[in-house]
């Protein structure tokens, strides 16, 4: 499924803001890439390899004719930004999540703001920059591979639903059908992470809608399957750089 584009801002470039109580779209391609803002609320894209959380403040990378679904945990403010695939040969060509610095929301806002309007010179050089700020910005680990096989991908998506549930290795390759070496084997070359490691980023992405919505830390930590908060929270700053408390801070900034 395709969808259609708003009119061209300047050349390249052009901008939508949507506000919704929340959404689930079903997977669709867009001629253009799209950068996705994440103002507030949490949005999941998710492709056939896998899937990319957006928190506030984030934004996620969609490259040109991606198939891909999105959908809102709650209440949710984005802004996105489509780019012409010419314009956008330069970017990756994959999926990926950039913190979005402060440059990079002002330009993304600007752009919202002059959607409605002729354009201009000026508007052209907005989203020329906008594409040069975005080469500078690091991918943020907030994406979480999935296998083809349908067996593994199963169990992924089930351990996705329940972060809660306990499931060892070896219980893990008993409801696959495989030995421990063989789903071993398949499990680390079909999402390149072992499953310890392929389990606590699923616990990590699960657990961020709830904390951008500010439930408690622990309830969180106990929610995902950990121990304690204090696990939760080591293991949180370890993998994402910061603590569960201070991910989302950001200064206040203006309304688009």
């Amino acid at each position: 499924m395709s969808l259609n584009y708003p009119p061209p801002l300047a050349l390249a470039i052009s901008a939508i803001a949507q506000d919704d109580a929340s959404f689930a779209g079903p997977p669709h391609r867009h001629r253009d890439a799209q950068l996705i803002y994440a103002r507030s609320g949490v949005v999941t894209v998710a492709t056939e390899n896998g899937s990319w959380v957006v928190p506030p403040n984030r934004a996620v990378w969609v490259p040109p004719m991606v198939e891909h679904a999105t959908r809102s945990h709650g209440p949710v403010q984005f802004r996105t930004i489509f780019i012409h695939p010419d314009a956008a040969r330069p970017l990756p060509s994959s999926c990926g999540v950039v913190e979005v610095s402060s440059l990079l929301r002002e330009l993304i806002l600007r752009l919202v703001e002059l959607q409605d309007r002729p354009a201009t010179p000026f508007a052209q050089r907005v989203g020329e920059l906008l594409l040069e700020e975005l080469t500078f910005l690091p991918a943020e680990p907030l994406s979480l591979s999935m296998p083809s096989d349908q067996r593994l991908r199963t169990l992924c998506q089930t351990l996705q639903a329940e972060p809660d549930t306990e499931l060892s290795l070896d219980a893990a390759a008993s409801r696959t059908g495989m030995s421990r070496r063989s789903f071993m084997r398949h499990f680390e070359r079909e999402t390149g992470m072992t499953y310890g490691r392929w389990r606590q980023q699923a616990r990590l992405l699960a657990a961020l809608p709830a904390l951008a919505a500010g439930v408690p830390v622990v309830t969180v930590a106990l929610d995902c399957g950990y121990q304690s908060a204090s696990a939760f929270a080591a293991t949180f700053k370890r993998s994402l750089g910061r603590s569960p408390a201070s991910y989302f801070e950001r200064n206040i900034h203006r309304t688009a």
